[in-house]
């Protein structure tokens, strides 16, 4: 018999291995935040002796999912200027909003509304795209969750920085605070082509190859934004990215609606990632990202939601879904996007794309504890026929009944164990009524 910190029996235990193996009555010990064994629950008991024995009954376990692509503290604008396209939604509404009433307080407040959210959800890890990402790491830090904190540049200024030297300079701090961290982890976050100058983008590439860290981006996010590129460059954006070195297994593509048959091959050629934002895209009629093509070309392509301003959630089961049906309808294909492909999208393929594998994205021995459970025991989810299928195309995130990252308990029968629901809603409240009142009276 071994002594071991948590042993957690399952109907389903769903791996995401190599093999996208499912486990049928199966038991995950677990010690020191690690997977030490996945074993039969018939002899799991003869062997370990936990100090905690959660017994899930009907519950699917699996990975938690990776979100790798969020404005976290956006959660404070959720439906603020709906039903927009992209570039008023953002130049009329969003960028004014921001410089009105963003700061350190208004961040704290957003990230953790949607750290609330997201583990309610089933997500244990983020990547985040925002200001005061020194902010985003404490809050971080404090919630038990795991997140890649995006080291923001562009060359406007902001209530963050005056201009890419300081964003940079602000960044490798943060990156140099957090270096050891075991759940914080920090990359480069330049906003986008059009935001950012080639000087810029070119030590993005430098640092980023120096220190071996990913650098996430929008790209070819509306065909317009190609468009205006060809226009003054006479080049694709992803064609100038490239001639800076920074299409590479390092980068992490956000959008990519507008890909023509050279773009996927480059993408393809360079083993770059992709963060597939179905519902956000659908939302801000930006195009239709083609996962088809893009999974047939073998690229490793990870799922986000965006941020809630523009989603209008962090649910990461419903952008799944979405991102399933939205596939097959545009590849003209029911095959495409089956559900294996999508719960590796929300799961290693983010880990994978954030150089995170060897860690977490799927439940192997070695691996960190990151897991949730999902309840299958309601009339809603009966009959179960194949764990995974169920998992992509039935469930929803109310579901998900227990979060645990490193082994820590984060979410308890649908209780938040770290985090303050109440007080979180009450200062949500707030800046719901600060915000509205300068919007009605404007």
């Amino acid at each position: 018999m071994h002594n071991i910190d948590l042993l957690i029996d399952a109907r389903w235990v769903v791996t995401v291995n190599n093999n996208n193996d499912v486990l049928e009555q199966h038991s995950v010990a677990i010690d020191k935040g690690r997977i030490i064994e996945i074993l039969p629950s018939s002899v799991a008991s003869d062997r370990y002796i936990a100090k905690t024995h959660h017994q899930l009954g009907d519950k699917a376990l699996m990975p938690g999912l990776i979100n790798c692509h969020t404005h976290a503290a956006m959660s404070l604008f959720k439906g603020f200027a709906d039903d927009l396209p992209l570039m008023d939604w953002l130049e009329n509404h969003i960028w004014p909003a921001e410089s009105k009433w963003v700061d350190e307080k208004f961040v704290h407040d957003g990230t953790e509304l949607a750290m609330a959210e997201m583990l309610r959800s089933g997500t244990t890890c983020f990547t985040d795209m925002y200001f005061f990402p020194d902010v985003i790491a404490k809050a971080v830090n404090q919630s038990g969750m795991r997140a890649a904190v995006g080291m923001i540049v562009l060359d406007f200024p902001t209530v963050w920085a005056q201009n890419a030297d300081e964003y940079i300079e602000k960044g490798l701090r943060l990156r140099d605070e957090y270096r050891e961290h075991s759940r914080i982890k920090t990359i480069f976050a330049p906003h986008a082509p059009y935001t950012v100058s080639e000087a810029a983008l070119s030590q993005v590439r430098m640092l980023s190859d120096e220190m071996d860290l990913p650098v996430t981006m929008h790209i070819h996010e509306t065909q317009s934004e190609v468009d205006q590129a060809i226009s003054q460059k006479q080049k694709r954006p992803l064609q100038s990215l490239n001639e800076l070195g920074l299409v590479s297994p390092n980068l992490i593509a956000v959008h990519m609606t507008a890909l023509n048959d050279d773009d996927i091959a480059l993408l393809a050629e360079n083993a770059a990632n992709i963060v597939h934002c179905p519902e956000s895209n659908l939302k801000l009629a930006s195009g239709f990202c083609p996962l088809g093509r893009l999974l047939n070309a073998n690229i490793n392509v990870c799922l986000g939601t965006d941020g809630s301003a523009s989603n209008n959630d962090l649910d990461m089961f419903g952008e799944m879904k979405t991102a399933a049906l939205l596939a097959k309808a545009v590849a003209a294909d029911a095959s495409c996007a089956n559900a294996n492909d999508m719960l590796r999208m929300a799961t290693i393929n983010g880990a994978k794309a954030l150089g995170m594998s060897d860690e977490i994205g799927s439940l192997e021995v070695g691996k960190a504890a990151d897991m949730i459970a999902i309840d299958f025991s309601g009339l809603e989810s009966q009959p179960v026929y194949n764990p995974v299928s169920h998992l992509v195309f039935n469930t929803g995130r109310n579901q998900v009944s227990d979060v645990w990252v490193k082994g820590r308990h984060l979410l308890k029968a649908r209780s938040l164990t770290r985090l303050d629901e109440d007080e979180i809603i009450s200062k949500t409240r707030a800046w719901n009524d600060k915000i509205a009142s300068h919007q009605n009276n404007s």
